[in-house]
């Protein structure tokens, strides 16, 4: 018998606690609910969830700082909700240790596969050489991209871009997350250099008809995606 994964819902909006615990229970989900901060992480301290679904706007403590304190002590994977779609803050939630979002109002299935795909990337795993996503190889040990038997021809640059979104697969990473990766943290780069950037790689991989795999998360990061079904923007 396959044991259930166990989510934890920390929303004060009971109308939303009460559509995903439906949600995710005919999922297959067994879930936790919680109405404040402080009793979120009580759920969290004594359920051991593998998925906590984090409201950023609760009425005892900001979500950030409810995030902040999980951190102290637990890798869970969070998905944090916000009605606020403020780039700025959603951002600072990933640089916190959020594994994604969303924004609010959300369609259910939506999250359930946000959810999915956040509990695919929670399971141990040994750090590969070599990285497929979707129909995209990406070899680290001969730095060299792949699609198909072809070869895609990066700038060191480029390959070390692309690296990165394969590290962090199905997850956004954020705007300053890579330059700081890519060029260090006392670079003077921008974000325009990151554009330039990956305007080349996509103008590279539509010659494949696989330009649509790095997807924007406007004001946020990218995400490097195995299903292609989203168009990039």
């Amino acid at each position: 018998m396959t044991l259930q994964k166990k989510v934890t819902v920390i929303d004060d909006e009971q109308a939303i606690r009460k559509l995903l615990e439906t949600a995710l229970r005919d999922a297959g989900y067994h879930t936790v609910v919680a109405a404040t901060g402080r009793e979120g992480l009580v759920c969290v301290a004594h359920h051991a969830p593998e998925i906590v679904v984090l409201d950023l706007g609760l009425p005892d403590m900001d979500g950030l700082e409810v995030l902040d304190r999980l951190r102290e002590w637990t890798d869970v994977p969070v998905i944090v909700l916000t009605v606020r779609d403020d780039p700025a803050e959603k951002v600072a939630a990933l640089e916190a240790g959020a594994d994604d979002f969303v924004t609010k109002p959300f369609h259910t299935g939506e999250l359930l596969a946000r959810i999915r795909t956040v509990a695919r990337r929670s399971q141990p795993a040994e750090q590969e050489a070599r990285v497929q996503v979707g129909r995209l190889c990406i070899d680290f040990l001969e730095h060299r991209v792949m699609l198909g038997e072809e070869t895609v021809d990066l700038t060191p640059i480029e390959f070390r871009f692309l690296q990165i979104l394969a590290r962090h697969a199905g997850k956004i990473v954020t705007k300053t997350h890579l330059i700081r990766e890519i060029w260090g943290a006392t670079t003077s780069s921008t974000d325009d250099h990151l554009r330039v950037h990956l305007a080349a790689i996509r103008r590279k991989l539509r010659a494949y008809r696989y330009d649509q795999c790095i997807q924007t998360e406007t004001g946020v990061g990218y995400r490097l995606r195995g299903d292609t079904g989203e168009k990039s923007r």
